[in-house]
């Protein structure tokens, strides 16, 4: 792919586009800019990797608008940009091969039930189940040894990889992504305490609906509903080992990272972060564009839209900072205190 090539190409995103440097050169691929070799695309978004310019043998570095890049023309091209990163993520996009889940058609080990309507394009591994009654849309793609038990509803352009289960009746959308060892709809921990001590299973009526340009990670589970539905909403992107409980409700274009637990009954709004081994209690509600630090345990409900939590129990960043502060220095503070009540102590002697 030519440099001229991959201006023209970006500029379809962002418009005003500069290049600078040579345009006839030929990119083979992109690389991080502390390894990339000449021939290869790097970028640079983050201040702190600036210095790498100095030693980079890139071709060609995307770089922000405001970075003077005449001192290092001689070695590389650069195409500055509104937004690097986002410019970078669109031509990994253009440079990576679909993976090959399953080859074309379906496999002569798969198992298709009674009464399932596959639509064009479909392509179902090896070793698959397909349940009676399912639907599987156009061009959608089912991995080796992936099960949907009855009634499992997916939409076009889906891609279900490899030793995923879809328990009965959940209902997946177009262009989602479910990764290897994710379990969909699972029966949700609903258990009533008996007065011996023992448990009663509560019936698991409900199902699991998955909106449309989804992402799920790899070993994430999401049960489905005692009754009605679990919802996950368009655009949400749960990264691996995540645990989304029964009637739990993700507001679109949300953001969920590795080793999150969230109760059941949770409702997040759109466009929330939830970082990394975050814990929600049951039943609370998140406004929307909300922000939760990694390791946040969050107890209660927070309905105003935009803040960021952090701690455990979860508070407004400012907040638990400042309470932070206090709690590091409690050890000068005793030592403090104690000095001043030996003085007191002291002066009454006297």
């Amino acid at each position: 792919m030519l440099i001229s090539e991959i201006r023209d190409y970006l500029g379809q995103f962002f418009g005003s586009v500069e290049l600078h440097g040579g345009s006839d050169g030929v990119i083979s691929g992109p690389a991080k800019i502390e390894d990339a070799q000449p021939g290869q695309v790097t970028f640079v978004s983050n201040e702190k990797y600036l210095r790498f310019l100095d030693t980079t043998e890139a071709s060609l570095v995307i770089v922000a608008q405001g970075v003077d890049v005449d001192r290092y023309r001689e070695r590389s091209a650069f195409i500055r940009v509104r937004d690097p990163y986002t410019a970078f993520m669109l031509l990994l996009q253009k440079f990576s091969r679909p993976r090959k889940i399953a080859a074309p058609g379906i496999a002569h080990t798969a198992v298709i039930g009674k009464d399932v309507r596959l639509g064009t394009g479909v392509s179902i591994g090896d070793y698959a189940v397909v349940g009676d009654g399912c639907s599987i849309g156009d061009n959608s793609v089912i991995g080796p040894h992936s099960v949907l038990f009855h009634d499992v509803s997916v939409g076009s352009g889906t891609v279900i990889s490899t030793n995923v289960t879809c328990y009965d009746g959940s209902v997946i959308g177009n262009r989602v992504i479910i990764h290897s060892g994710s379990v969909i709809g699972a029966d949700g921990f609903g258990f009533a305490p008996q007065e011996d001590g023992s448990y009663l299973k509560i019936p698991q009526l409900g199902i699991v609906e998955i909106g449309d340009d989804t992402e799920i990670g790899a070993n994430t589970t999401i049960d489905r509903a005692t009754m009605g539905s679990t919802v996950i909403g368009k655009g949400v992107k749960i990264d691996n080992l995540v645990q989304v409980a029964h009637n739990c409700r993700i507001g679109d274009h949300t953001v969920i990272a590795a080793q999150a637990g969230i109760s059941g009954s949770v409702i997040l709004g759109k466009c929330c972060m939830i970082g990394g081994q975050a814990g929600f209690a049951g039943h609370l509600e998140l406004a929307d564009r909300i922000q939760v630090a990694a390791k946040s345990g969050l107890s209660k409900s927070f309905p105003d839209a935009g803040i960021s939590l952090r701690g455990t129990p979860a508070q407004p960043m400012r907040e638990q900072l400042k309470q932070e502060a206090l709690v590091r220095n409690l050890g000068s503070m005793k030592e403090r205190l104690e000095r001043l009540e030996a003085e007191l102590r002291r002066l009454q002697e006297g």
